[in-house]
């Protein structure tokens, strides 16, 4: 009976380790040498210390066709289950790129199905590694079938929980949907690539050459196509998906994690007094303000190297996490184009949905002009973020600490799309256009010392803040160094904001 019992356990322990040794130890070899990590090293890295629960780890392929029934590896070459970071509980897949190329089957897909519902019924995010060769072309449209399904629940938890997905490998085909379905997205310099279609294709197709790195690399999609939010150096780095965890709550019925703040809320900076430069032609960087406001100076910014004329990211003020999103006028002098209208946009309706509270800088000196922004719909894009700022119903802080022209000062969470609390620095400018355009539309006919002095009129009457805020449309002129205390004030007034709106199915975002 003894012995019967110890066969039984022998052969548990004897499917574990198969399931844990993956495609083996040659395969294994050759993924430590490409510089990545195996989807076991990739979970230990991201969650806390044995704190993993692996589920379905005897899963294997019910394939029969082209001798794949001869070849059954438990776990199926995906490790899913559910562990925590800094305590909070998130459920995590990690594709074993050791195992058929980490590719996706029937059962494959099954796994990542049953822990994105889980993720939605306990109300925890969940955090995607991936690291695929694409659909398991043995299992033909069962492997394609798993994909939609897959999709179809990254749509329904959209909004309920946070969804990040990092890249760590290959990437191609329907594989690359799930993870542009999802909230953001990690990737690896030099070992990640994402495509829908491969250099080869297209070579044969539209005769364009292009390098895997070219086409679909952490450079590409960082800095050219804003696919990406996130680069990291290697597997190691990109865990810094913990960080981004840190500003976030587990589902949208939650508040964002407050932390201790030993950060005192009257902190002033007189740097910021002089740090916007009289001569508004000048540029400055707008993260100075937005380091010195956050609490220890930490902003998590998003997106970097993409759209870099708006700057966007997470961080605490008074140990509460909201967003930031700000004009930066040292690039493009902070204007608003495609990219940045759609860079932001998405920000905000990420910001809203999982209840974090939005603090805006303004210095915007209207819309980017020309045929190639008109052509590339820059009225559709541009409306986007009219419309996630109007429909977000998070506490809206905005500081104007400069230019505010034409519509984009409308766009930038103005008093009249819903900010709940609009702040100006002494020196911002707000008006229809700047000066000198205003003149030559208004005074065609002066000469150049009569149109020099319609300037300065003009400037004193219209370039400041006080008409705005005699008519409400600024609720306070502060001084620079007093922002991080008039934001916090801000957010402890509006901590209670209830907002609903008109009853509908889903509005019409202009897409």
């Amino acid at each position: 009976m003894e012995e019967t019992k110890d066969n039984k356990y022998q052969e548990l322990e004897k499917r574990n380790q198969a399931a844990e040794l993956g495609g083996g130890p040659e395969r294994i070899a050759k993924i430590h040498a490409s510089g990545r990590k195996t989807a076991r090293e990739r979970i230990k890295y991201l969650l806390d210390p044995e704190t993993f629960v692996e589920l379905d780890k005897l899963v294997v392929h019910r394939n029969q066709d082209f001798g794949m029934d001869k070849q059954r590896i438990p776990g199926d070459g995906i490790v899913t289950g559910y562990g925590k970071i800094d305590g909070r509980l998130v459920y995590v897949f990690a594709q074993d790129f050791s195992v058929f190329g980490g590719s996706l089957s029937r059962a494959n897909a099954d796994k990542i199905v049953k822990v994105q519902e889980l993720s939605m019924k306990m109300g925890a995010p969940l955090i995607g590694l991936n690291d695929s060769g694409g659909a398991r072309i043995q299992e033909g449209v069962e492997s394609l079938a798993g994909y939609a399904d897959i999709f179809m629940r990254n749509v329904r938890a959209s909004g309920v929980v946070p969804q990040i997905s990092a890249i760590l490998g290959p990437c191609a085909g329907g594989a690359v949907y799930s993870p542009a379905l999802t909230d953001f997205i990690f990737m690896t310099k030099e070992s990640s690539y994402m495509f829908v279609t491969g250099p080869d294709v297209i070579k044969t197709v539209t005769h364009e050459e292009v390098t895997k790195e070219e086409l679909g690399g952490a450079n590409t999609h960082n800095s050219k196509s804003g696919v990406a939010h996130f680069k990291a150096d290697d597997d190691e780095q990109a865990m810094m998906i913990r960080e981004l965890m840190s500003f976030l709550p587990s589902n949208n019925m939650e508040g964002p994690p407050v932390k201790p703040c030993t950060d005192s809320a009257h902190r002033t900076d007189e740097k910021l007094q002089t740090i916007v430069p009289d001569n508004p032609n000048k540029a400055y960087d707008i993260k100075d303000i937005i380091h010195s406001v956050a609490d220890d100076h930490n902003f998590f910014e998003v997106q970097p190297h993409y759209a870099k004329n708006i700057a966007i990211g997470f961080g605490r003020l008074n140990g509460k996490p909201v967003g930031f999103v700000a004009n930066q006028p040292a690039a493009l002098a902070g204007v608003l184009d495609i990219d940045g209208s759609i860079k932001a946009a998405r920000f905000v309706r990420f910001c809203d949905a999982f209840n974090i509270p939005i603090i805006t800088f303004t210095d915007v000196p209207g819309f980017l002009p020309g045929t190639g922004q008109e052509f590339g719909g820059i009225i559709k894009h541009g409306a986007k973020l009219i419309y996630a700022y109007a429909e977000a119903t998070v506490p809206k802080i905005n500081v104007i600490t400069r230019k505010a022209y034409g519509g984009a000062y409308c766009v930038m969470s103005s008093k009249h799309l819903g900010g709940d609390v609009n702040y100006a620095y002494p020196g911002a400018e707000i008006a229809v256009m700047g000066p000198d355009g205003a003149v030559n539309i208004l005074y065609r006919k002066l000469n150049d010392e009569e149109k020099a002095k319609a300037v300065e009129d003009y400037r004193e009457k219209f370039c400041t803040p006080y008409k705005a805020a005699g008519l409400g449309y600024i609720d306070e002129v502060i001084y620079p160094r007093h922002t991080r205390l008039k934001l916090i004030q801000a957010l402890e007034m509006t901590e209670n904001k209830r907002e609903s709106l008109p009853p509908k199915k889903h509005g019409n975002l202009p897409l």
